[in-house]
């Protein structure tokens, strides 16, 4: 009975793309709340779906999630990424930040400190506004209302006259053949941009990544310098981040 309902579970996940806890329990009315959350723990762990804040995705999800749904998603990991990425910020340095809820964690646990900041999400840098240590610079652009990020060619022409020490980026996927991915063309040459033009770039990719092929590549395993994860990195990857001295933490 288990495995029925699961792949019944699995089955809505794949055709709604996204779904809530709500929706899950009224497909399941003669279960409790607590099956519900183990189908799901069992189907993360085949690889099937992957759980966010309030309900599930599926992997096979081809599209950018929505922004109020990536703010859901594995908040934990965030926090785990943007911890590890507080110890490669130094006084004194300019950072960006672009256009992620993973950077806007990091935005929200960053400290008081005397940095310059750079960013093209307004988001993040209203969030930074609570501190009053750090400069912020908006980067301008047309928005994406999807994502919260600034692009267009007005961002690019601007990135170019700056000078950035560390770069932290977001990604939408990752994968050994396609490298590190994104969902539009517009996002796919400012993040491009934005590791050009740093001395330092870090990666930042959260466990569900690994599992998405998203449509435009903006960075290879030897283009970068770090990769921040929160949790273990698929052998395959792993490999590929040691034989081109990509640092994991």
């Amino acid at each position: 009975m288990n495995s029925i309902r699961q792949d019944q579970t699995r089955e809505y996940i794949e055709e709604k793309h996204v779904v809530t806890i709500r929706e899950l329990q009224a497909l399941h009315p003669d279960v409790s709340l607590m099956t519900i959350h183990r189908d799901l723990d069992a189907l993360e762990q085949m690889g099937e779906i992957v759980k966010i804040r309030g309900g599930a995705r599926s992997v096979r999800h081809a599209g950018d999630l929505g922004y109020e749904e990536r703010l859901r998603e594995n908040n934990a990991g965030k926090a785990t990424i943007a911890e590890k990425a507080l110890s490669l910020i130094a006084p004194h340095s300019t950072v960006f930040l672009d256009a992620s809820t993973t950077n806007l964690m990091l935005a929200r646990k960053l400290p008081d400190i005397d940095v310059k900041v750079f960013t093209n999400a307004p988001n993040i840098a209203l969030e930074l506004c609570h501190l009053v240590n750090p400069g912020i610079t908006l980067c301008c652009g047309t928005i994406n209302r999807k994502n919260m990020a600034l692009s267009g060619q007005i961002t690019l022409d601007m990135l170019e006259n700056i000078n950035i020490d560390l770069a932290f980026v977001g990604v939408s996927g990752c994968s050994v053949e396609a490298g590190f991915t994104c969902g539009t063309e517009r996002d796919m040459l400012v993040k491009r941009k934005i590791i050009h033009k740093a001395r330092t770039s870090v990666i930042m990719c959260d466990r569900a990544k690994f599992t998405r092929l998203m449509p435009y590549t903006f960075a290879r395993f030897t283009d970068v310098d770090y990769l921040i994860s929160d949790s273990s990195v698929p052998e395959a990857i792993r490999l590929q981040l040691e034989q081109n001295g990509v640092k994991l933490l």
